[in-house]
């Protein structure tokens, strides 16, 4: 009798895998969370908004922006139970939600803002994702987004030296044909024009587009990284603000 063959891995068991990166560098974490801050406004008695990180990771970027958001609340999101695990150590809610299938665990406009950082890259769905959080979103409610820029300053000298570009992945197993070490799962990439468009198209007003420097950038090039973000189209990361239309 012979054993039935091995399960090839899924694309969820690579995001439960521990080992998987499931946070994202700090910078960007505090320009979103102030970006957010200054469109929020403070609370006031009896108006706290909700503010929803979806896709957490590890709770790093709600608990970076929780102090920039004294009397909002703030809750977690993430269907990895690992993720889940290690947010708790750093915010006091978290809760298990998905974007497709069944749905986020949130009645329709029920939230006024939604944190959706270094997710949408990872998705293989994310028209069906936007449109969640969409439903989830008050009208005139504030999503904050970020995603890495395809078109970074340095991936655009690596494609006309025919080398892959950097956040970019030809594989789940390994690193080929680009800088770097580490394989996240990317599955797609945006411009800062793709992404305006994108997003608009799903519903959303764009409000302002800036850019952020990426916490895996050489140390010796890190003065231009930051230089480069007075420029969103050529920064590492795009921090998109927009609003439910």
């Amino acid at each position: 009798m012979t054993s039935a063959p091995a399960r090839p891995p899924e694309l969820r068991d690579f995001y439960e895998n521990p080992a998987v990166p499931v946070a994202s560098g700090t910078p960007r974490s505090i320009r979103q969370a102030r970006m957010l801050a200054a469109a929020l406004g403070p609370a006031t008695t009896g108006h706290a908004r909700t503010v929803l990180d979806i896709g957490c990771g590890d709770g790093t970027a709600a608990a970076t922006a929780a102090p920039l958001l004294p009397g909002h609340r703030v809750i977690g999101v993430d269907w990895s139970q690992d993720a889940l695990r290690r947010a708790r150590t750093r915010i006091p809610y978290a809760v298990r939600g998905e974007l497709t299938g069944g749905g986020l665990p949130f009645a329709p406009e029920s939230a006024d803002a939604v944190l959706f950082s270094e997710v949408i890259e990872h998705l293989v769905d994310p028209d069906a994702a936007l449109d969640e959080i969409r439903r989830i979103l008050r009208p005139g409610g504030h999503l904050m987004l970020s995603t890495p820029n395809l078109a970074a300053w340095y991936n655009r000298a690596l494609l006309l030296a025919g080398v892959q570009p950097v956040f970019s992945e030809v594989s789940l197993r390994g690193i080929h044909g680009r800088p770097g070490r580490e394989v996240v799962g990317h599955l797609r990439l945006y411009t800062a024009r793709a992404l305006r468009e994108f997003v608009a198209a799903s519903g959303f007003t764009v409000v302002t587009l800036e850019g952020a420097p990426f916490h895996g950038v050489p140390r010796p090039l890190r003065p231009l990284d930051r230089l480069a973000c007075a420029r969103p189209q050529l920064a590492s990361i795009l921090l998109l603000h927009a609003r439910r239309t």
